[in-house]
């Protein structure tokens, strides 16, 4: 006889676990501490075996017999609903630890520490634009098309370069994907040419000697925090990167070599870098530890020692100075040190290029290593510094004049 719902209801529990059946295999178990669960008794194979649909209130009468009758079509089918049952339950956790978060995420472990603002934009596109998005679904199951409806909708936002640069962390994560085992290729490859071009722009740079010697002579009376003095000073005599500038320990300072040394981890070709010091430059550092020092960084963030000086330290100063940023940047003190060097004090090309940080490369091919021409270098540094002098003087003393300070490419 078939169950009622007031007889489900009014089932009292008993010392013993016991039964209540209803039809076609269906039956509830009452539990003696109260619990009331739905079951379907079966037979598959000449087994005879139970498959659990719930517990009652939660899954009512009706709604227990709908599962029986679907399990009864499987299970006609030839299907054992309990074993369905597992390699859906498996196959679901085989999904989740193959999810493009998952994998994302292991990535981004392996791969380590590049540079803190690098590693810092490459995390926030990932929580803000990749993520959200993708996170949920099997890495390999994940179609060409629906990453370009990702990147689509980054590029809606007018943000172009960060659609690329999505496009290219997702090609990373694929790619570990496929190394790992868990995806075939790597589908970003299919989105070639699929995104807007970006538009090329150039850091704003002054990069003539007049304008230069104003800049310099300016620079020397910005009054700000000693910290951001120190800093802003410096900029033009280093023309390291901004972050390497701004994330300089005291520990990468070797006083008594008077140099620089950034470590591989800290730099974008991830090779060691070495900056000599001019006098000029030198001086600055030592009345820096003389009166600032505190801390890991040589440019300490007023608001803690824990960190460096902010990305907008520099280019406030800039600013305050009447430089805006369609004039000069921070970055920009680079190209006014790779211009001047080169078409002013006309010093080689490879020996700026080392000392910028860029890659280069003899003629044979093979890179040059970080000490390579460091004495020439060293010259080069300092010449550079009593040229940005004597361009402040001429600016000061009203007289700029283009002038060709010696030949030192030899």
């Amino acid at each position: 006889m078939a169950l009622t719902a007031s007889q489900i209801k009014s089932a009292e529990p008993r010392d013993k676990d016991y039964k209540l059946y209803d039809e076609k295999g269906l039956l509830l178990l009452v539990k003696k501490g109260g619990g009331k669960y739905w079951r379907l008794k079966y037979r598959i194979a000449g087994k005879e075996k139970l498959l659990a649909l719930g517990v009652f209130p939660e899954i009512t009468l009706s709604h227990a017999r709908k599962l029986r009758d679907e399990a009864r079509l499987d299970i006609s089918a030839g299907i054992d609903p309990s074993q369905q049952r597992q390699a859906l339950k498996q196959a679901s956790s085989e999904a989740g630890q193959n999810a493009f978060e998952v994998i994302a995420r292991e990535w981004l472990q392996k791969r380590g520490t590049k540079s803190v603002s690098g590693d810092k934009r490459l995390k926030a596109l990932l929580e803000k634009d990749l993520l959200p998005q993708l996170g949920r679904f099997p890495v390999s199951d994940i179609k060409p098309q629906q990453l370009l409806a990702v990147l689509r909708r980054i590029e809606s936002r007018g943000a172009i370069e960060t659609a690329h640069r999505a496009k290219g962390i997702a090609g990373q994560v694929f790619r570990y994907a496929v190394a790992t085992g868990r995806a075939e290729r790597d589908v970003s490859a299919d989105l070639t040419g699929a995104l807007a071009t970006p538009k090329t722009k150039h850091f704003a740079a002054i990069t003539t000697p007049t304008e230069a010697g104003k800049l310099y002579g300016a620079i020397q009376q910005y009054q700000g925090t000693p910290t951001v003095q120190a800093a802003l000073k410096l900029a033009p005599l280093l023309f390291c990167r901004h972050g390497e500038l701004r994330h300089l320990e005291w520990a990468e300072i070797n006083w008594d070599k008077s140099q620089i040394e950034i470590p591989g981890v800290k730099t974008k070709t991830r090779e060691p870098h070495i900056i000599p010091l001019s006098r000029q430059a030198l001086a600055i550092l030592i009345d820096q530890r003389d009166h600032h020092k505190r801390g890991q960084y040589v440019f300490p963030s007023a608001r803690g020692a824990s960190r460096p000086i902010s990305e907008n330290g520099v280019r406030t100063a800039l600013r305050t100075m009447g430089y805006d940023n369609n004039t000069m940047t921070a970055h920009g003190f680079r190209a006014m040190a790779r211009t001047l060097l080169d078409e002013e004090l006309n010093y080689r090309v490879e020996w700026i290029e080392q000392q910028l940080g860029h890659a280069v490369k003899d003629v044979h091919g093979r890179a040059y290593n970080r000490t390579k021409h460091l004495e020439q270098r060293r010259k080069m540094m300092q010449h550079w510094a009593d040229y940005l002098d004597q361009l402040r003087a001429k600016a000061e003393a009203g007289n700029v004049i283009t002038a060709n300070f010696g030949n030192q490419n030899t």
